[in-house]
């Protein structure tokens, strides 16, 4: 095709096609578009028509994608991304008065200890802006970056999309949480005896702390696992029940005085703490203000800064 005839193509059905890759579904392709049915219903039947081919094929609620829209997303997809990024270049962003919607992902320890700081900033630096947060965790990231169901992530992270970027925050150092008023700090032979409560968002009763404790021949007694870290300031209160967090979510939760945070007893290998985002946007000027507010507000050494 030569770029004439390329006059002929409307770049609209061209994303909803992308699209209805990432959802298989009309109505959810209809809603993140912000258009009817019968428009999406319309485009496919003219990309079908282009094309010459069915494209999707219906299976109970989801529309499976052909072998010929396979091999065109893939020739596609560099496009796109190529236009969306020159585009980006030519595109203003003033925070000020920006009412940009902008859909993160965060883990859990996120959202507990690091949100509240981001958000206070947000609020008086961006006061239009709309954020939408998702939970995430480092196994359900790489699907929500490829999917768009976010633009960007904060978490532990493994595996990743190929064309994802990735950016180191900070570690992630742990602190004991207690309740007891005892004096001095916990031994390891007290760590090991107390009854644990554990975060968990899939619901397993050891992490990666029993690795480090099982490494100097220790174990410890998780008694209950939760699937979030703001219930833990009622639930440890009032017993001799420990959790090891992540620093962060540490310093918000012993607000309001009903627990005291402590390093634990023994050495705990950091993890590491990442940012991730879609290639597709990394030169998005919008998205691209909204990671420097990650890293400015998320980034090693600024949390007891910003909370002081």
């Amino acid at each position: 095709m030569n770029r004439s005839e390329m006059r002929r193509v409307d770049l609209n059905v061209l994303i909803v096609f992308e699209t209805l890759m990432q959802e298989r579904n009309l109505t959810r392709t209809g809603e993140k578009l912000f258009l009817g049915q019968p428009a999406i219903s319309s485009a496919l039947r003219r990309l079908r028509d282009y094309f010459n081919d069915p494209l999707f094929v219906r299976t109970g609620r989801t529309m499976e994608p052909t072998k010929r829209a396979l091999e065109i997303i893939e020739q596609l997809r560099p496009a796109m991304d190529a236009m969306s990024n020159a585009l980006s270049h030519a595109k203003e962003f003033d925070p000020a008065t920006s009412k940009q919607v902008f859909r993160i992902g965060l883990s859990d320890d996120v959202e507990c200890g690091l949100l509240p700081l981001l958000l206070n900033h947000l609020r008086s630096a961006a006061p239009h802006i709309v954020l939408v947060v998702r939970r995430t965790n480092f196994l359900l990231l790489p699907g929500m970056l490829a999917s768009g169901e976010i633009s960007v992530g904060v978490s532990y992270t493994t595996d990743l999309p190929a064309n994802a970027k990735c950016r180191t925050l900070r570690q992630i150092h742990t602190k004991v949480l207690r309740a007891d008023d005892r004096p001095g700090p916990l031994t390891l032979d007290d760590y090991c005896a107390r009854p644990h409560a554990l975060v968990s968002f899939s619901g397993d009763l050891c992490g990666n702390i029993d690795q480090d404790l099982a490494r100097i021949g220790r174990s410890r007694r998780v008694v209950l696992a939760v699937p979030q870290f703001n219930g833990l300031r009622a639930l440890l209160a009032n017993s001799e029940v420990i959790a090891t967090v992540p620093d962060y979510a540490a310093c918000e939760l012993v607000v309001g005085g009903l627990l005291r945070a402590e390093p634990p007893p023994f050495e705990i290998v950091p993890a590491k703490l990442s940012m991730v985002w879609s290639g597709m946007q990394d030169n998005d000027v919008a998205e691209r203000w909204l990671r420097e507010q990650i890293v400015r507000f998320l980034g090693e050494d600024t949390v007891a800064a910003h909370r002081t």
